[in-house]
């Protein structure tokens, strides 16, 4: 089985967002115990799309034609989850199937006076364009802080750096290009295949070539998701033509909510609270769309899943073993080829710096969703909800605010327990379920709060001086 991921260093694990883009290529022989012919897998990753930016999901002007016909012809999720409300410690959970506090993917420093992980005197940021990087045609700067202090975004081939800084306006077509070849390459010498293709798309600050830039209803957001969206349909015109499309599970989702500190540029969590950086549903709670023809039938499931859960299903439906390590995905082969119930009873719900010391900030167990500990984020800010505010700093429940996500997505009215001996019953059942979790968690060493090393940094002249400015190619 051939692997091919389409990815970019996401740069903020260190620094800032706006981080290294890398193509990486890997052949990999998998021994399957499965039929002569086991299906091929594409995995689509989007980037701070909220559950509402979808048209499938709701929202009235997006361009979205491709991902709405999945929907319309797959299986759409309504309470599918992320593990973390902020990007790399989610893709983190993506790709190992566990979650990010045992692979140690997360901030190490907490600050409980603090507002989204940042001490309380450093949450402004100034905005202004970046000079050095254009994002829409002909020559529309990019708007960020991207260009400050580091070395501009490279593309990469593997290890090997292809352009620095990279041209934007080309960048999804190139990722495109070369995801469809290597279908049409695994295509032809019938070799079984996975196209994992996390985009930047639509993560601020958002770009477009000339192919989406100015053609969507939603000014820059919408470009960039219209870009996304025609790469999809480019991949699900390649595995028709290449025939093989009904041996193909093609998976959609996002790695958190929407960043609405962006406000127009930032995304639609639709009718759940808050967004990105928050434990919210708006944060975490995301798009998933399930498309295998012949195999899937169209519809709408209820039930609960994960990104936590995608190894484990591709790894049973691919016929191939499961990593010997404690996993907190569980398949989702009843739910895609049945319809059938969710093996996953529970989400839980930490923060974007996660400690040991202070746990679970929430935990929904079926309908139920209790949180011992809220607080607002930056990435979250402009929204008129108070609770999502910046200003709005962590406070402990005790007991916790429970929700009825069922009767009340948008987390707006908590239940209170007085003469409800039947939520009281639930609540208690919460409190052991985390209890039996939190003492099952071990943390790994928190990679990120290793700091940085400028030497790191990738530059396409690496002798050359002043850095980073001289690192163009």
């Amino acid at each position: 089985m051939s692997f091919l991921t389409i990815s970019y260093f996401d740069v903020n694990v260190v620094r800032r967002r706006m981080g290294y883009i890398s193509l990486l290529i890997l052949n990999i022989c998998l021994f399957c115990t499965c039929s002569a012919s086991p299906p091929n897998f594409v995995l689509l990753f989007a980037d701070d799309l909220g559950f509402g930016d979808l048209g499938c999901y709701g929202h009235p002007s997006s361009l979205t034609a491709s991902l709405d016909g999945l929907a319309a012809r797959g299986l759409r999720f309504t309470n599918f989850y992320c593990t973390s409300p902020v990007c790399s410690p989610s893709r983190a959970s993506l790709l190992t199937g566990r979650y990010q506090t045992r692979s140690g993917v997360y901030p190490g420093v907490f600050y409980p006076g603090s507002i989204g992980g940042l001490p309380l005197n450093e949450t402004t940021i100034a905005e202004g364009p970046c000079g050095n990087l254009t994002c829409f045609p002909p020559d529309v700067k990019c708007f960020g802080t991207c260009d400050v202090d580091t070395v501009t975004v490279p593309l990469m081939y593997n290890e090997v750096i292809k352009q620095q800084p990279v041209n934007f306006l080309e960048l999804e077509k190139a990722y495109s290009d070369f995801a469809t070849n290597f279908i049409t390459t695994s295509a032809e010498k019938k070799q079984p295949f996975f196209l994992y293709y996390p985009s930047h798309h639509t993560h601020y600050p958002q770009y477009a070539g000339p192919g989406a830039a100015g053609l969507s209803l939603r000014g820059p957001f919408g470009d960039a998701l219209l870009e996304f969206d025609n790469t999809v349909g480019h991949l699900l015109t390649t595995l028709e033509k290449t025939g093989v499309i009904n041996n193909t599970l093609v998976f959609f989702t996002s790695d958190n909510g929407p960043e609405t500190m962006r406000m127009s540029r930032g995304g639609n969590a639709g009718s759940l609270k808050c967004g990105k950086g928050t434990t919210y549903d708006g944060g975490m709670r995301e798009p998933a769309i399930a498309y295998w023809p012949g195999t899937i039938r169209p519809g709408v499931t209820h039930e609960m899943a994960s990104t936590l859960d995608i190894l484990p299903t591709f790894t049973s439906l691919a016929g191939a073993k499961l990593p010997q390590v404690m996993l907190d995905g569980v398949d989702m082969t009843e739910i895609l080829l049945k319809h059938g119930k969710s093996k996953r009873e529970t989400i839980m719900f930490y923060p974007t710096d996660p400690s040991e010391k202070y746990g679970l900030f929430a935990l929904r167990l079926g309908k139920y969703k209790a949180h011992f500990y809220t607080q607002g984020s930056t990435h979250s800010a402009t929204t008129p909800d108070y609770d999502c505010s910046p200003l709005t700093v962590l406070e402990v429940h005790d007991p916790p605010l429970i929700f009825d996500l069922e009767a009340d997505p948008s987390e707006n009215y908590p239940l209170s327990l007085e003469g409800r001996p039947d939520l009281q019953a639930v609540l208690e059942k919460i409190k052991i379920v985390k209890k039996q979790f939190e003492a099952s968690m071990v943390f790994g060493e928190s990679q990120i709060s290793k700091g940085t090393d400028p030497k790191l940094e990738p530059c396409c002249n690496p002798q050359c001086s002043p850095k980073p400015r001289c690192c163009h190619c």
